[in-house]
């Protein structure tokens, strides 16, 4: 089990902090690649969402064919650097290449993507072509991952494209919400660098659309808009005690980590609620920032979790421990977290129920919910005509088009919260339905 000591420089925390999947050098990608059988229906391209031509690419790293290589990846996932890294790769191509049903390690698809990317990207080539202009510009919400991959592909098609973005940094999601240890923040800026450079789309920073006129205006000034808001703060859960100093949402701890690095306090105890990926994150980052003692809580089973397996074994390998079927009720102490009050859980008759004559207390001064986040109601529903389903997420049709014809939308604003990749993906097919319905309008 790790014990890391608390970071008191920059040089510290990269340390505590090391890539999981660190960048490969040439040799390592040459040796990799030379392992692949370029299956028939490779069932690695079935298992991307994004669906690139995973043997394709991979031969071509093989016979040093850096740019076509790249421009495979580039073709179907306009972040495919980032999601060379930052993609549950074991349960999605990794996890579906043939090897894993021979006791062979799995072709490591994840870092074969980052490292022919990563070349391309270094030496600023040129794969990319804008469309001829037609005249036409579209408008995007949110610079996270479907926004970004949206803009690529619509200047591809020729589109004027401005995205307006509530932060000053792009990327989202995968900037401000991704653990360290996954990704830097130079990496994924550089990847936005190179596809803005390349296909001039226009990012307009601390710009948030939260007013039914700002809509308004992006309505009268473009031929489309693109919703991809992403997710919102962490939901908060009703508990008493829950506005006490030292309680803070998962998404909020981690973006100021990815922001503040070793300026974060991160104090000798800490709770972390929740069984997701997000979860499994903030734990193992509280524990990398030289907490002693780290407890992730879970209301169910460990088999009930929503965290991928191999994302708890990170958090437990960190130094991490765990309690299941416990439900907090209360945060407890003065003014700041001294602790959180738990009960048992059970299930009765199929149904998870809490003993209330089971309660402990958990002693820290620090917890961290990671109980999900709220959606972007507010802003859907300053849009005319903009349905929704009954969890908040925007109903699109086989286009990306919303029931409000002139937007369409994509990423977690559907999905509800979901990979990367997804994002991506959303994002490209939208900018396709955008083209669509403008050239039959």
């Amino acid at each position: 089990m790790a014990e890391y000591k608390r970071p008191t420089s920059e040089a510290e925390f990269k340390k505590n902090f090391k890539q999981k999947k660190p960048l490969m050098n040439d040799t390592e990608a040459y040796y990799e690649a030379s392992r692949c059988l370029f299956c028939y229906d490779a069932p690695c391209v079935q298992a991307c969402p994004t669906s690139i031509d995973i043997p394709l690419f991979i031969k071509q790293i093989h016979t040093d064919n850096i740019t076509g290589a790249s421009k495979t990846i580039f073709d179907s996932n306009w972040l495919g650097n980032a999601c060379g890294v930052v993609c549950p790769t074991g349960v999605l191509c990794e996890g579906a290449c043939v090897y894993n049903h021979q006791d062979v390690p799995p072709i490591q698809i994840g870092r074969l993507q980052n490292y022919a990317t990563n070349k391309t990207i270094d030496v600023d080539k040129v794969i990319f072509k804008v469309g001829k202009s037609n005249g036409k510009k579209i408008a995007i919400i949110g610079a996270g991952p479907a926004g970004l991959a949206c803009a690529c592909e619509a200047r591809t098609l020729g589109y004027d494209v401005d995205i307006y973005e509530a932060k000053d940094k792009p990327s989202g999601l995968t900037v401000y919400g991704i653990a360290p240890y996954k990704i830097t923040n130079e990496e994924v800026l550089k990847e936005v660098n190179y596809l803005q450079s390349q296909l001039g789309f226009n990012i307009k920073y601390n710009k948030a659309i939260n007013s039914k006129e700002e809509l308004s205006t992006l309505e009268n000034n473009y031929d489309a808009v693109f919703i991809g808001v992403g997710l919102g703060a962490t939901r908060q859960l009703g508990l008493e005690g829950e506005e006490k100093e030292g309680v803070i949402g998962a998404v909020e701890f981690i973006e100021e980590l990815r922001m503040k690095h070793h300026q974060v306090k991160v104090p000798a105890k800490v709770v972390v609620i929740g069984g997701g990926n997000t979860a499994m994150d903030a734990a193992s980052e509280a524990a990398r920032m030289g907490a002693r003692k780290t407890v992730l809580a879970y209301r169910n089973s460990k088999e009930k979790m929503g965290a991928y397996h191999f994302e708890y074994e990170l958090a437990i390998s960190s130094g991490v421990d765990s309690l299941f079927n416990v439900t907090p009720l209360a945060i407890v102490g003065n003014t700041k977290v001294e602790g959180v009050k738990f009960a048992k859980t059970e299930l009765v008759d199929g149904k998870l129920q809490t003993n209330m004559n089971n309660t402990f207390i958990v002693r820290c001064d620090m917890v961290i919910k990671a109980t999900g986040q709220a959606k972007q109601g507010h802003l859907y529903r300053l849009i005319d005509g903009l349905e929704l389903d009954s969890k908040t997420r925007i109903k699109i049709n086989d286009e990306f088009q919303t029931s409000n014809p002139k937007y369409f939308a994509g990423g977690d604003a559907v999905n509800g919260g979901a990979e990367v990749v997804n994002a991506a993906y959303d994002g490209k097919m939208a900018a396709q339905g955008i083209h669509n319905w403008l050239q039959n309008k």
